[in-house]
Order: C-alpha cells, then structure tokens, then sequence
C-alpha cells in the first residue's frame, strides 16, 4: 500500500463515531484517538501541534507548516474527523478489494483525512517549503452532528484565505454546495371515538394532502429556479407522525421536511415560503424549523485568486458544487473563503459496505500536494 493509504488503514481502525449516535461513554465514541494518532505522526513529521477548544474534551487538531519567512497568507486544509455509526464491528477493520479500501469513513470523510494530512507532511519534508504561505491542517469535530468544530474555528480569532473542506466531491473543487433546513409541518383535528368519525377532524387526512401536495406542486415550484452549479432547490418529507390508536380520529399529526436550499435562501424565507404555499391551497399547517443550527448554502467566488489558482492547479475550468451541506458553509460565514475538495463519492458515505477507490485516493494527495507546492 503506498502511504496514504496505510495511513487511511490506520484511521479506520481507529472508531471515531459522532458521539451524538452512541449512548453516553460509548467506547467508539468521540474523535479522541485519531487526534492523538494524527498528533503524533504530525509531530514526527515537523509539523507544529495545537489543540483549539471547539466541544469539551473534543478538541480540533491543528498541525501547522511555518513557512521560512514571515507568513503573507494562510491555507486551511479541514476535513472532519467523525463519522456516523457503525453497523458491525467489521466496519473497523480496513479490507482491500478491487482496487478498492473498506470500512467506516473510507469516504466520509477518513479518505480526506489521509490525503490532506499526507500532502501536508510530504509537503513539510520536502525542498518546496513554502516561503510566505502557512498550511494548516485542521482536524474538525462533530460534522456528523452539529458542526461544533467548525463553528467554534469560525468563532475563533484565526483567519485564512482559504479553507479547503475535506469531503467526497470526486477530485472535482466544488465553489458551492446547498443549504440545509429540516421544517416540521403540523396539522391539527379533532379527536373522536373511531366507530363515530364524522364527529371529529382527522388531522392525518389534512396532512395526507399537505404531503401529496408537497412532494409534487411544491417540488415542480421548486424546479422553475436553477442554480449555475447547484441546479435546483429540493425537497423530501422524510418521517410522518400521527394518531395514538385505529379506533381514534387523530387531532394532531406531523412531518419532518428536508428542504436544501440555494444560495440567497435563508432559513426563515424557506419556512414562511413553504407555510405560504400550504395555506394558499387551504391546507392550515404550521410550519417551524427544527434545526438546533443554521445551515447556509456555500457560494465562494471562483475569481478569488487562491481559488483559481487551485482550480488552474488541477485543470478544472470553472466552478463546480455539490448537493450536500459541510463545514465549508460554516467557515466561510465565518469569513474564511471555503472550497470543497476531496478523494471519493458520497454515494458510498454512511452506507453499510462504505469504500473509496485506492487510486482516486492517491490522486487526491497528488493534486493537493501539487497546488501546495505552486504556493510562494
């Protein structure tokens, strides 16, 4: 195996699951043990450690290359070091196949990991040692969840010109990506004795047209705005909840809506946009947001000079975005300007048999190490 992907080995072995899928003190809790690991081999390799308080006791990892002479800008290389749970223990134990690795985070996002923080120890090690540009890997907490290690970095006094966000974009540098809010929609009745249903209201029958209307009049709305990158705005309601028993008219049910959202939407525009449209067709629901964080769309400026020297770096023309939210999001409203880069599909992220292609793996590191190498 070459050494990213030994590397990549040794972190999947190592659990690291977002403590908000576990029960409490859990043993594959927590990002503890790959920041102890990424640590040490960071420290061997030249690199300069730094813990940043983001969760307690979940701190980020900071690992950073000095350059020679007084530093002119700064490159954030942050990916996440969480993942969801796991399904078997076999999901701990590396396995290759085809040309191809095996396990729990192999594309969400471990694979970034490996290929960031390798590029960046290579880079450390080299004669390309930067002049005036300071990388700084940034090893980020609870993604999977709420986003604590991004925001507390975004929060913090360090500044960068760019962040690029470890994630399964498939080697493409994605400029922007879609935002994220979950909306409850709630419709209430009338209970009543199941054998007499005239005598009440039946909030599940409301809400049964509020989802057909949803999931087709409000998706086709949806689709008449487009995106240059992102394409349209969708929607899904992903759970329904209502009723206690066969024999009662039920007086309240609900739904949980996942909504993404296009750059220039916001939370409180989506929620009253989707509430405005159930009431125009009559439908009486109230809609409110669930989400405990904002989570805006991404839309960096592929002029930015450090962006398009990336982009010229691996030969991508244009701008290109994905469809999920990240940590990008985050650290560019927390103004760093963020992009999107990594080795991977995210098709393959949280599923029971998760793997990422070995060679797309080593390109990843390649290409990053390439771009870091054209920095002054």
């Amino acid at each position: 195996m070459t050494r990213t992907a030994k590397l990549l080995a040794e972190l999947i072995a190592l659990p690291s699951v977002n403590p908000a899928f576990l029960a409490a003190r859990h043993p594959h809790a927590g990002e503890g043990r790959v920041v102890e690991f990424l640590a040490a081999v960071g420290a061997k390799a030249g690199l300069d450690v730094e813990f940043h308080k983001a969760l307690p006791n979940r701190p980020n990892l900071l690992l950073r290359l000095v350059p020679r002479w007084k530093p002119q800008r700064r490159i954030l290389l942050a990916p996440h070091l969480d993942t969801v749970n796991i399904v078997s223990e076999s999901q701990l134990k590396p396995a290759c196949r085809n040309g191809r690795m095996y396990g729990r985070g192999a594309a969400d996002t471990k694979g970034s990991v490996a290929a960031l923080f390798t590029a960046l120890c290579e880079l450390a090690q080299s004669k390309s040692r930067p002049w005036t540009s300071e990388v700084i890997f940034v090893g980020l907490v609870d993604e999977e969840h709420l986003q604590g290690g991004s925001r507390a970095l975004a929060a913090s006094r360090l500044k960068a010109d760019l962040a690029i966000v470890g994630e399964p974009t498939r080697l493409v540098v994605a400029t922007a990506h879609k935002g994220l809010v979950w909306l409850n929609v709630e419709t209430r009745g009338k209970s009543a004795h199941g054998a007499m249903p005239h005598c009440g209201r039946n909030a599940v029958h409301k809400m049964a047209r509020a989802v057909e209307l949803i999931e087709t009049d409000y998706a086709r709305q949806l689709r008449r705005a487009r995106h240059p990158v992102l394409g349209c705005a969708t929607v899904n309601v992903g759970t329904i909840r209502g009723g206690t028993q066969a024999n009662i008219v039920p007086d309240h049910c609900v739904i949980n809506v996942d909504r993404r959202m296009l750059p220039g939407e916001t939370e409180t525009s989506t929620r009253r946009d989707l509430e405005k449209f159930l009431w125009a067709r009559k439908v009486k629901a109230r809609v409110s947001n669930v989400k405990l964080k904002p989570c805006p769309a991404l839309e960096t400026d592929a002029d930015l000079p450090l962006v398009k020297q990336f982009l010229r770096s691996i030969g991508q023309p244009g701008p290109r975005g994905v469809h999920y939210f990240c940590d990008a999001a985050v650290l560019a409203a927390g103004g760093i300007p963020s992009v999107v880069f990594g080795p991977g599909d995210i098709a393959q992220g949280h599923t029971a048999d998760e793997w990422i292609s070995l060679a797309q793996l080593d390109r990843a590191k390649d290409t990053l190490l390439h771009f870091l190498k054209s920095l002054p």
